[in-house]
């Protein structure tokens, strides 16, 4: 590794493809014989520090079809939050099951998962049948890894029944000094960005675009009114600047006045500190109170001279939803993934057909919307949303703030390079969009 690391640094790509690769290399693993080490703990309890190791494990053997990259930069999502706590599932089942089902997919199913689905790097080997990227490429990944063996993905390959998120359901992800990935996972980093900056919007900016701008979600269009919960959070800010750029409203729900001057310095306008409005959606843990979801409504028809969404932007789940239900217009959209305050949503139901809404569920994003959503960042229309960076040894703290979401944006992890700031080709585009690349930096 020291010697791609040089030739990285020293920016002597031609050379990576003629140097050897090691045999094992550091990566960030949950382990299958500790699967079970926090039963009985309460959920927010459960300490991402205790589980997640800094090991040296096997460099996996190349496949048709694959790259082996090496990892200048990674971050946290919160699928490594769950992997980490074994919740709400341990992830060797993924494995288990995807190891099934070939020889070669046999690779995954491992003691040991490495995790992560974010990487800004350099490629080291292509397999077989790869035409698209050489040795010595600088590379983003997305996180979609898909078999494309059904005709069911071809339509759109999030459809394929053999559609898996990588370093979550499947092994070799990007919090390590290598990463296997798909060809077809990876995309051009952008130029003006540095390594750790290029990494940190991969999951989140590809799944923000595919829930709400693409057709596959709510189709947003101009003139739209999108109520945005979390809008400062890993997804939500980048849900934010998408409706800023579309022409859209944004009617941005935060937790704190520095969240809410956040999503301010991306130039929303209106903003909705929850807590210091009171909001309480649930009397009890069985029952949600209708008269606070009116009262939501109200506040959002305040702000935006009496319009209710058209689009809610949905991710924080059981807490939120029945609220969302309620505040969509008529005909409106409520989009929702990933459900992190928990996945059995309630609502009433009469609000929804009465008023013909639609509840749209949206996962990541295929490799078109990736790309696109990949492209607008390297264009300099939407921005990075790294707060804090942290070392790869230290990634259980990094983790232990995005779980009890002491973070803002996203949090970034050195894996290979050695410090903040490496791996900027284009300056004068930097220098012309600082600003909005460093908004999130130290909140």
């Amino acid at each position: 590794m020291k010697e791609i690391l040089e030739a990285v640094l020293a920016e002597q790509y031609d050379a990576i493809g003629s140097l050897p690769v090691p045999e094992d290399y550091r990566a960030v693993t949950v382990h299958k014989d500790e699967q079970t080490m926090f039963e009985g703990i309460a959920t927010k309890d459960k300490d991402p520090r205790k589980s997640l190791h800094v090991d040296q494990v096997a460099t996996p053997e190349l496949g048709p079809g694959e790259a082996l990259v090496a990892v200048m930069a990674s971050a946290i999502n919160y699928n490594t939050v769950w992997t980490s706590i074994f919740e709400p599932v341990s992830t060797f089942g993924f494995l288990e099951r995807y190891g099934r089902m070939s020889p070669l997919a046999s690779r995954h199913d491992l003691p040991y998962h490495v995790v992560g689905s974010d990487l800004a790097g350099v490629v080291v080997r292509t397999g077989p049948g790869v035409n698209a990227w050489k040795p010595g490429d600088r590379v983003v990944a997305h996180c979609l890894s898909v078999e494309l063996e059904s005709p069911d993905g071809h339509g759109d390959t999030m459809m394929d029944p053999e559609q898996r998120i990588w370093g979550f359901e499947t092994n070799f992800g990007g919090l390590a000094d290598l990463a296997l990935v798909k060809s077809n996972q990876l995309m051009p980093m952008p130029e003006h960005l540095s390594w750790e900056e290029a990494a940190s919007p991969g999951l989140v900016n590809s799944t923000a675009y595919r829930q709400l701008v693409s057709r596959n979600g709510a189709d947003m269009k101009q003139g739209d009114t999108v109520l945005i919960w979390g809008a400062s959070g890993g997804l939500g800010s980048y849900a934010t600047q998408f409706a800023l750029n579309g022409g859209a409203t944004p009617v941005c729900v935060v937790s704190s006045p520095e969240k809410a001057e956040i999503c301010r310095k991306m130039g929303a306008e209106l903003v909705i500190d929850r807590n210091a409005e009171g909001y309480r959606f649930w009397k009890d843990e069985h029952t949600q109170d209708q008269k606070e979801w009116r009262r939501f409504g109200k506040k959002i028809r305040e702000l935006t001279g009496g319009d209710d969404p058209d689009i809610v932007f949905e991710h924080p789940g059981r807490e939120t939803f029945g609220a969302s239900v309620y505040v969509a217009r008529k005909g409106g959209t409520i989009v929702t993934c990933a459900s992190t305050s928990g996945y059995e949503h309630q609502y009433d139901n009469r609000y929804l057909w009465m008023n013909l809404k639609r509840i749209v569920g949206s996962h990541f994003a295929n490799y078109r919307e990736a790309w696109e959503a990949n492209r607008l960042v390297a264009k300099g229309l939407v921005h990075p949303t790294l707060s804090r960076v942290y070392p790869l040894t230290e990634t259980g703290q990094a983790a232990l703030d995005v779980h009890h979401n002491r973070h803002q944006g996203k949090v970034g992890v050195l894996c290979l390079s050695p410090e903040e700031g490496l791996g900027v080709v284009d300056h004068d585009k930097r220098a012309q969009h600082i600003d909005a690349i460093n908004r999130f930096r130290g909140v």
